[in-house]
């Protein structure tokens, strides 16, 4: 076996089908049988023994010393030896490469040798290659070997172009074809498998590692090359060609067969890959958005313009169809229009504070319709409904995702409600803009985001409103340690009731700050106006339900109600200007629904019976505008001694 004579391998081959064919026969001595099979079986084993010696000698593999985690810095030292013996010498120095693999072919182990070096060739040659842009393969010859190794070079991208990785992995398999894979021709009836002499190594070794190879190829190399701007779809014609021939040559050295394979579908398929690419990176920059910090924000005003792309004119739309119209119309009817003309800020968005992330949410939502004009129409149609779904993965992460801050910061919370009327607010005339400049498909109505506005500015009122329940159980229960503003002439009484209402008054100006310059001026009015009513409303109901007011009570009852009236319009300051504010504090009893019946109870905790008399006025007066009749009898009884002038004034109370 030393030899390796091919006769030696001829009668092996010969002895196996002998063998098979006398145990297909009935009667035979089976103990010769077995003697035969033991024998073969060893003598086998023997020469894989010896050729596995050999193989070794002449496909040497140095790899890296670390075989768990192949990584850039440890592939660069990767090396593939092929033997390369001149053919005066092969018959001295040892068998060549075809007698070593032709060896391997009669004995049925080629396949197995095949598979593993196809392995170890995809680890540790090919895939680093496709994944690593830095390497560079290059053959360093000697006079018996031939060296595949790697160097360094920086590359000008992150990711190399598929023409460049696939050059790359021709040059590899160039190499291979010319020291190891063209060395053998199966001749017909040397294997067991007709099927197997029918075709050549390479494409035996093809078939064992394209699938794997064209994988990594489309996942690493071509998913990178796909554009992700419509306008570079064009351009993409390159890769297409590139695949075109990479599979040419392929199919020249014989590691391919067949005309159509997954890697060049993929490059022709670039139309869908570029919806799906796009809609995934236009999701993936939303959501950060939305993960990011709210309290960063711009400021909007009815001037303002976002920054929002210039849309292209229509080729047809209801602009160029009322041009049309107008011109069968009559002289005189053309020209009924009113001369009268809606302030342009008529359907603006108050002044007011967003997220700077939802300005830029706006911005990619724009930008991603834009990009839908000028695409396919299967491509526009994802394009559009990601930019749906965007505003739907809104509705469902930002609520969630700062749920523990929006429910403890009234600042976040105005700034939420804000975030969520400024996209209803866009989402109204959104699918309006775009209408006909899309597919056939979505210009028949269906390119709408109206549908989604109702959701927005519930979600936006929803949070808000259970901002303001928080202040107003804050409110209620500062007010709850007045001690039911009885016993006013006990000084821990008094002082209890007046810490509560400056408890009020601090918590009432604290949010005023935080909301200043946030909400929208009218917003801002009403929730502060609605809280301070809260309060009006719970100190009237507190007093007027005393049984008894003395004197020295009434007194200090007015002093503090004069407290929440002197600084409570001070909470209403929606703007950072101080003077800007004035009439907004003067203009408290709009948004104060208790402000008048406030102050009607100072009037009644200072008077007397007549005066109270003359407010009621036969129920006309401003004091029954006010109170009911058993409120102000029940005031006048806690106030006044029982006396015939008390008597007669509740009788003047109906």
């Amino acid at each position: 076996c030393t030899d390796y004579p091919w006769d030696l391998f001829d009668l092996s081959y010969q002895a196996r089908s002998s063998l098979k064919m006398l145990e297909s026969r009935k009667g035979f001595e089976l103990k010769i049988l077995k003697a035969l099979s033991t024998e073969l079986t060893v003598q086998t084993q023997n020469m894989l023994y010896h050729l596995g010696e050999e193989w070794q000698k002449l496909a040497v593999w140095k790899l890296p010393p670390s075989k768990e985690t192949i990584g850039p810095e440890s592939v660069i030292h990767s090396e593939l030896h092929l033997c390369t013996l001149p053919s005066k010498e092969e018959e001295i120095a040892g068998p060549p490469v075809a007698s070593v693999l032709q060896a391997f072919a009669v004995l049925g182990e080629l396949r197995t040798k095949l598979k593993t070096f196809g392995k170890l060739l995809l680890k540790y040659i090919l895939k680093p290659l496709i994944s690593y842009p830095f390497l560079q393969p290059f053959i360093e010859e000697q006079s018996d070997v031939v060296i595949l190794k790697f160097r360094s070079e920086k590359p000008d991208l992150d990711h190399s172009s598929p023409a460049e990785v696939f050059d790359k992995i021709k040059f590899i398999l160039e190499v291979l074809h010319k020291y190891l894979l063209s060395k053998l021709s199966l001749p017909f009836g040397l294997s067991l498998n007709k099927k197997e002499c029918r075709v050549t190594l390479a494409e035996l070794l093809g078939d064992m590692i394209w699938e794997e190879l064209s994988d990594c190829l489309i996942q690493n190399c071509l998913v990178n090359s796909i554009p992700s701007n419509s306008s570079k779809l064009e351009q993409y014609i390159e890769v297409i060609k590139s695949t075109e021939e990479f599979e040419k040559a392929l199919k020249k050295m014989k590691f391919l067969k067949g005309d159509a394979t997954d890697l060049l579908k993929y490059a022709r398929n670039v139309n869908s890959h570029f919806a799906n690419k796009k809609c995934q990176d236009v999701i993936v920059a939303a959501r950060n958005l939305m993960t990011s910090e709210i309290h960063d924000t711009v400021k909007i005003t009815p001037d303002s313009c976002v920054t929002l792309p210039k849309l292209p004119d229509p080729g047809s739309g209801d602009h160029v169809k009322m041009q049309k119209t107008s011109k069968h119309l009559p002289n005189k009817m053309v020209h009924l229009e009113n001369d009268s003309k809606l302030s342009k800020y008529t359907f603006s968005l108050p002044t007011c504070r967003i997220s700077a992330s939802v300005e830029k949410l706006m911005e990619l939502a724009y930008q991603t319709l834009l990009e839908t004009t000028a695409s396919t129409d299967q491509c526009c149609i994802q394009l559009f409904y990601s930019v749906r779904n965007i505003f739907q993965l809104f509705y469902d992460v930002v609520p969630t995702y700062h749920k523990e801050n929006l429910q403890k910061l009234p600042q976040l919370a105005a700034i939420h409600h804000n975030n969520c009327m400024y996209i209803a607010h866009h989402l109204l005339t959104m699918g309006h803009q775009f209408q006909y400049r899309l597919t056939n498909i979505l210009c028949d109505g269906a390119a709408t985001f109206v549908d989604l506005v109702p959701g927005f500015r519930r979600l936006g009122m929803e949070c808000f409103l259970a901002q303001m329940r928080v202040q107003k159980g804050e409110i209620l229960e500062r007010l709850s340690s007045a001690r039911n503003f009885s016993n006013m002439d006990d000084e821990e009484n008094y002082s209890a009731a007046n810490k509560a209402i400056r408890q009020v008054l601090h918590q009432l100006k604290r949010l005023g700050k935080v909301w200043q310059d946030v909400l929208p001026v009218n917003v801002y009015c009403k929730a502060m106006g609605t809280l301070l009513n809260t309060a009006l409303s719970e100190i009237i109901t507190r007093i007027a339900a005393l049984e008894d007011i003395s004197a020295e009570d009434a007194d200090r009852l007015y002093s503090l109600c004069r407290i929440m009236v002197e600084e409570g319009p001070q909470v209403f300051t929606p703007l950072p200007e101080e003077e800007e504010n004035k009439k907004y504090q003067e203009e408290v009893p709009v948004y104060v629904q208790k402000w008048m019946t406030f102050k009607e109870l100072m009037i009644i905790l200072q008077a007397n019976l007549q005066e109270i008399v003359d407010q009621w006025a036969d129920g006309k007066g401003p004091l029954a505008a006010e109170f009911s009749p058993a409120e102000v009898k029940s005031l006048i009884r806690a106030l006044f001694q029982n006396t015939d002038r008390r008597a007669a004034a509740l009788a003047k109370i109906k």
